[in-house]
């Protein structure tokens, strides 16, 4: 048999029990290998229960920086009986299974490396308490695998350091047990040479680790918001707790007086609801959901289209349809948020790709409101939510203003500036608007989400409603012009193909180009970063003779938006889809294209136009 040997270019998975201690011990192997200057990608895979369901991390060692899933297994350790069977056959041939063999178990392959580590019998044996056991277990695998793999015990000893400044018992019992599973690896697993192995290296740079939803938390307090009001909802419950604890660092005056509001609803409508006066009120205003939460959104998403209130709604994408899979990634909001409610509706949506982005785009958002007075979506989702991303710092630039957009004063009024609420001065379709309280006679309105005129009177007129409707579809014309754009990549070769993906797909889609490349497969790559679509994107379609949309949701969500907005000839674009719940990998992606375009050789009258 032929095992698999590689330095910092591996994928371990620790296949535990959800509430057994394990996710701590698995981010610290993490860490400490990111420590050593090695890039490490992590994906944490867990049930929407509190405890006893089983839970998976996946940990890419990629000192070539791919942040992507790359698809396979080198080493699984398996320390959960009820799903050893389906953690087993993810193994790669060649490569190495670890588990507790306190109970001996036979995997029935003959083509991996099995380790065997009595851990529970070892721990039984040393520590009294039940507690301390389980989770002392998790540092006893821990250290072991940290002596077969070369991973640097002081780097690990450093993070508990950190971890337990002040906690010395804490502190002396887990750097114990860690010593305890190294010395047991030495003494007993010697024969069983992992071939997966850390080297220390340079790497990393000056690049932070962080979740999305962290960076999109603070990119609100950034971007200048002040108002929030949210339900709980997975996987975007950490946005608002993330910015409540940064607003008591950040928004709290010496004396403690709390300059923000965050209010936690009863539900998703009246969370809206709130967010939507304190708009109206001319706060930064913003929630964070999911799509559950964003179907009970859509009246007062209609309302503030329409009667072009600014607010920002965070939407971190999990499965669906209905309550689907709360623990699980896809891009599948996209149709149900571009146009949320009924009515010719149309909203806004930026498209991050990594926490650098979410805390770009989430500042980004709360200027597009104000400037556009509309509903704005920050379409992030769990793979880029709920996990932590190497990315670029994030840069806080204290001379930022923030634009407010069309806002008349009370100097303006009483110049003469002419207000109309909702008319169209400049050609540009975003009409001037006051805030409450401007002025005690000019500059007021009554708004309504019921029809009206350009001065925000009743009215049922066809010729009024005509007016406001039209105007506020040629609004999305300058939204696709300052909302960001999108990021266009030429192949190194020439060529007649295209693809277009967005969102998290892009460090897997990043990889799979290169892949592509190597296989002589060149792609000219759009990712999307906002909608509405701007011309460029058409003419990157009608350039080539197929493109591929690259996306993670069932029906192809952003293709059916790129053929109903660009009007676009459907056999142009060609899908490449996954929807299973786990972030989509490089291999996917290379695979599915390379069948394509072997079919698009046979057959290359699908294509043209």
């Amino acid at each position: 048999m032929k095992r698999i040997e590689s330095t910092n270019d591996f994928v371990i998975k620790f296949a535990n029990i959800n509430g057994s201690g394990s996710a701590s011990a698995n981010e610290l192997f993490a860490r400490a290998i990111l420590r050593m200057g090695v890039p490490v990608a992590p994906r944490n895979i867990f049930p929407s229960n509190i405890q006893g369901l089983p839970t998976w991390y996946e940990l890419r060692v990629t000192e070539a920086g791919w942040l992507g899933r790359r698809g396979g297994v080198d080493m699984m350790v398996a320390m959960n009986p009820q799903t050893w069977a389906q953690d087993v056959k993810e193994i790669e041939p060649g490569g190495y299974l670890f588990y507790d063999s306190t109970k001996p178990i036979d995997c029935g392959r003959s083509d991996i490396t099995v380790i065997g580590m009595p851990a529970t019998a070892i721990c039984n044996g040393t520590y009294e308490d039940a507690r301390q056991r389980t989770l002392f277990k998790n540092i006893l695998v821990l250290g072991a695998l940290a002596e077969l793999m070369s991973v640097e015990l002081a780097a690990i000893e450093q993070l508990f350091a950190e971890q337990y400044k002040g906690k010395e018992k804490l502190l002396d019992g887990n750097v114990r047990a860690l010593h305890a599973g190294a010395s047991f690896a030495r003494e007993h697993l010697g024969q069983h040479q992992v071939g997966l192995k850390v080297k220390r290296a340079d790497q990393v740079g000056n690049r932070i680790f962080v979740e999305g939803n962290a960076a999109s938390a603070l990119g609100m307090v950034y971007g200048g918001a002040t108002v929030c009001a949210w339900y709980p909802i997975t996987p975007s419950s950490s946005v608002a707790e993330g910015f409540q604890s940064y607003c008591k660092k950040l928004r709290s005056t010496e004396d403690g007086e709390a300059k923000y509001a965050i209010v936690q609803a009863e539900d998703e409508i009246a969370s809206v609801g709130m967010i939507l006066g304190a708009g109206w009120n001319g706060a930064r205003a913003f929630t964070a959901t999911s799509g559950p939460g964003v179907s009970l959104m859509t009246e007062f998403l209609g309302f503030g289209y329409f009667a072009e209130v600014p607010f920002t709604i965070i939407n971190v994408q999990r499965g669906g349809p209905s309550t689907g899979m709360p623990t699980r990634t896809q891009q599948a909001d996209l149709l149900a948020c571009a146009y949320a409610s009924h009515g010719d509706t149309k909203h806004v949506m930026l498209f991050p790709e990594d926490p650098h982005e979410c805390f770009e785009f989430s500042a980004t958002a709360l200027d597009l409101a104000d400037r556009l007075q509309t509903p704005v979506f920050v379409m992030s989702d769990l793979d880029i939510g709920m996990n932590q991303r190497l990315c670029e710092p994030f840069h806080w630039d204290d001379a930022r203003r923030y634009d407010r957009g069309k806002v008349l004063s009370a100097a303006d009024l009483e110049a003469g500036k002419e207000f109309a609420r909702y008319k169209d001065l400049d050609g540009d379709s975003i009409p001037y608007r006051t805030l409450p309280g401007t002025h005690p006679k000019l500059g007021s309105y009554f708004t309504r989400g019921s029809t009206h005129n350009a001065q925000a009177v009743y009215s049922e007129a066809g010729s009024d409603y005509m007016y406001i409707s039209d105007r506020l579809q040629r609004k999305f014309q300058t939204a696709a012009k300052i909302a960001p754009q999108p990021a266009v990549r030429a192949a190194e070769k020439p060529t007649r193909l295209g693809v277009i993906y967005y969102g998290s797909t892009a460090p897997s889609m990043d990889e799979a180009l290169a892949s592509l490349a190597a296989d002589d497969i060149h792609l000219d790559a759009l990712r999307m970063r906002a909608f509405p679509f701007p011309q460029s994107v058409k003419d990157f379609i009608l350039a080539h003779d197929a493109v591929f949309v690259v996306e993670q949701n069932r029906d192809g969500q952003l293709r059916t938006l790129l053929v109903n907005e660009l009007e676009i000839d459907p056999a142009r674009l060609r899908k490449v889809l996954h929807f299973d719940g786990t972030p989509i990998t490089a291999r996917f992606i290379a695979a599915a294209i390379t069948k394509q375009v072997h079919e698009l050789a046979v057959s290359p009258k699908e294509v043209k136009a």
